[in-house]
């Protein structure tokens, strides 16, 4: 089955290939001087900084205290047994106790020659660390070696921990540091081409500015992307990758407890795994070949291995010119197949329970991570049922001509219906999750079981979130004369996906021949397919599946 980034209604490309080119040409040549000025910048920041360094610590006698580490002792020089405290472990509890952070330095406040403030971050946790001079711990070279450091430079800072009375306004750990000793492990340059801040920095605050007369810097998804290092610093960012990884988490846990084996499927085929044109073509040794479009035609061979159930996390492709808010020409799929005992209704059951696990661990193990993105993206929590509503195409459709649309009954729904409807299904039934089922067979791909009691629908079934398609999914024609029947009805050269058909079969290139062959014997069975992308990116309402994806692949970027 399609999986869900598959487009229905793809936007027409924006410029031709010629211009594409040329643009990309003329992009990379100006980010390269760019690079090669910044990288400049940092050498000339660098020896000026140990000159300063060199020249401050001649008469200081608290200089081992601070100081660039030199690269030789970064090399794996030595063991040293030391143990590093993460920051996000920092709590009253370590009060008076030493601890050595290491983390980036986010911001750096001067308050006087004999006292400043170092905010240090690491993995999205923040704290402050106090310098403060004192004859045998803190020297006034060291308050301004600390100053002198450029903002998110990796540092080491030793020191012991103090509670404040009173709470601490722009960190996470409710704790400082009273610094004893810092070195600086990477510099960063001191002009970076993303401030971190600026862009950690949500819409709202930006809006509330510019009421106020002010004006904020806002960073748009393109220079994101650019220089994505930088952008996967920020708090949302750090927080929706967590997200990303606990859903991939939920979704194996849970699989493996229903009986389901995990495999990896070959991204490289000798045939199109879904039909269609949008495929990457490639040579393989002089045969021509293609990148999988789905693991769909190994999963069904795999089950006909007697494998029974199985899942794959794995890279899926599109060769799509789709330049909309969902779609991406890679993307990370969930995807599982099953025996069917007597109904295709069991996959959907697994879709159900599956589901409200991964909504359900979500809520409860990320509440942080949810709270992070939402200051930055605010969003409302998803309505789910504890038992999935379900509907027919045939009843879907009812609802959207009483609501005035005018639908196929035997076409697809596109966009802008798939929302009304997610809109009607909320009103009525008070949620945001549901499945709709059987789709008419002419919007399905051949593998695609077609109803027994009516040929033109499909017992097949997409899965929606606030209005959007995240699941695809259907029984699969297990039968290899229905299936080579069903796959030249639909447009597709046989021999591209030969090895496909004869896994049902007993002998090999019997595709060739119009006589009907003995079978190896294949369990009726049935699957779907997820982007985890779209499921991040709807589950938090975000506005570009690209800030879910996290080195993004679309018809103009291939880089970074």
């Amino acid at each position: 089955m399609s999986s869900s980034e598959n487009s229905r209604n793809p936007e027409p490309p924006q410029q031709d290939g010629e211009n594409k080119t040329e643009l990309s040409k003329k992009a990379a040549k100006k980010e390269a001087a760019k690079q090669e000025k910044l990288r400049k910048k940092q050498e000339v920041a660098a020896a000026a900084a140990a000159a300063a360094l060199a020249e401050s610590s001649i008469a200081d006698p608290l200089a081992e205290n601070y100081g660039d580490i030199p690269l030789i002792d970064l090399q794996s020089k030595a063991v040293t047994g030391r143990v590093w405290t993460e920051v996000k472990s920092l709590s009253p509890d370590l009060k008076d106790q030493t601890v050595l952070v290491r983390g980036r330095a986010q911001a750096i406040r001067a308050v006087s020659k004999k006292m400043a403030f170092v905010v240090v971050r690491e993995a999205g946790f923040t704290v402050q660390c106090v310098l403060t001079v004192s004859q045998e711990k803190v020297s006034e070279q060291m308050v301004k070696y600390a100053t002198g450091l450029s903002r998110e430079s990796i540092i080491d800072v030793e020191g012991v921990v103090s509670v404040p009375s009173g709470p601490i306004k722009g960190t996470s750990q409710q704790v400082e540091i009273q610094v004893r000793k810092i070195y600086c492990v990477n510099r960063a340059v001191p002009t970076l081409p993303v401030n971190i801040e600026d862009a950690a920095r949500s819409e709202a605050e930006i809006e509330d500015a510019l009421k106020e007369g002010k004006q904020l810097v806002r960073v748009n998804q393109d220079t994101r992307l650019n220089y994505r290092v930088l952008d996967l610093r920020t708090p949302a960012n750090q927080a929706i990758f967590q997200v990303e990884s606990e859903v991939e988490h939920i979704f194996r846990v849970f699989l493996r407890s229903k009986g389901f084996r995990g495999i990896h499927t070959p991204k490289l085929m000798g045939g199109t795994s879904e039909g269609g044109a949008a495929v990457f073509r490639l040579d393989y040794k002089g045969q021509p070949a293609c990148l999988a479009q789905s693991p769909q035609l190994h999963k069904q061979m795999s089950i006909s291995g007697d494998f029974r159930r199985v899942f794959e996390v794995g890279p899926v492709f599109r060769a799509e010119d789709s330049y909309t808010h969902r779609h991406l020409c890679e993307f990370t799929g969930l995807d599982a197949e099953m025996e069917i005992k007597e109904h295709y209704s069991e996959v959907m059951d697994i879709v159900d329970q599956l589901f409200v696990g991964i909504f359900d661990g979500l809520n409860e193990n990320c509440k942080g991570e949810l709270e992070t993105i939402s200051r930055q993206y605010p969003f409302r929590p998803l309505k789910y049922l504890r038992k999935t509503l379900r509907l027919t195409f045939q009843e879907g459709v009812q609802m959207l001509k009483e609501a005035g649309v005018d639908v196929d009954p035997y076409g697809d729904l596109n966009t802008e219906t798939e929302r009304k409807l997610g809109e009607l299904v909320r009103e009525k039934y008070d949620t945001e999750f549901y499945i709709l089922h059987r789709y008419p067979l002419a919007v399905r791909p051949f593998y695609t079981m077609p109803c027994h009691d009516d040929p033109l629908y499909s017992n097949s079934f997409d899965v929606f979130i606030r209005g959007e398609e995240i699941i695809s999914g259907a029984q699969r024609v297990h039968d290899p004369d229905f299936l080579l029947q069903r796959a030249e009805s639909c447009g597709i050269d046989v021999k591209t996906i030969s090895t496909y058909i004869d896994s049902f079969r007993c002998c090999l290139l019997v595709h060739l021949v119009e006589a009907s062959f003995p079978r190896y014997g294949a369990w009726p069975h049935g699957g779907f397919g997820v982007g985890l992308e779209r499921v991040v990116m709807l589950f938090c309402n975000l506005n570009n599946i690209r800030k879910t994806s996290l080195y993004p692949r679309d018809p103009l970027r291939l880089v970074p």
